[in-house]
């Protein structure tokens, strides 16, 4: 039940930040000339650490919806999916999904070719088709809270495309692994963006 709320949580959060968006590309909406959605599709790359000391690396893509609404600021819903078929040589394998929202601040020279941005999301993280330890021995799915903090810059194209350079995020997820249950993961990515005006 508490993870179906967490869900629920998560669609609203997005779903209010495209409905604003959407609200302000309205021709009748007074809005401030930097106002836009954008949506990206990234490749993601992610050193994971399961247990403290151990790490490896996940291959993944991302989509990201971004709406900007004032002077830089906006929100972003995030949801991400990574995997590997053989953790640390272990043959256990791992899916990874987030789901995570929160504000970005986007920077432009008056140039405008290119953008950089900071954020700070939080969401829920997924772990699938894996083992995680559990009160009543183990469990192939798990679930965690999720917190997502860096940045990254895009270089425009076009003024409806534009390339997603890099991005680089520190993610905090909790899923159990018998010592800490904390893993702080470093994920890259890269990719294309749409840009809606």
């Amino acid at each position: 039940m508490r993870s179906s709320n967490r869900r629920m949580v998560l669609l609203l959060g997005a779903w209010m930040m495209v409905a604003q968006a959407g609200w302000g590309q309205s021709p009748s909406a007074a809005k401030p000339a930097s106002s836009s959605l954008d949506v990206a599709v990234l490749y993601n790359a992610s050193r994971q650490n399961n247990v403290a000391g151990t790490s490896f690396w996940m291959q993944g893509a991302s989509v990201q919806i971004h709406g900007q609404f004032w002077r830089g600021l906006g929100v972003v819903a995030d949801v991400a999916e990574l995997h590997t078929a053989n953790m640390q040589g272990s043959g256990v394998g791992l899916d990874l999904v987030t789901a995570t929202f929160g504000p970005r601040y986007t920077w432009a020279p008056s140039s405008r070719h290119y953008a950089i941005f900071a954020q700070v999301l939080a969401g829920e993280a997924n772990g699938l088709n894996s083992v995680f330890p559990a009160a009543a021995g183990t469990t192939s799915n798990a679930t965690s809270l999720a917190l997502q903090a860096g940045g990254g810059m895009n270089i425009h194209l076009t003024p409806h495309i534009a390339v997603r350079a890099f991005e680089a995020d520190w993610l905090r997820t909790q899923l159990p692994n018998a010592t800490t249950n904390v893993q702080n993961n470093l994920c890259l990515g890269a990719g294309l963006v749409f840009r809606f005006r």
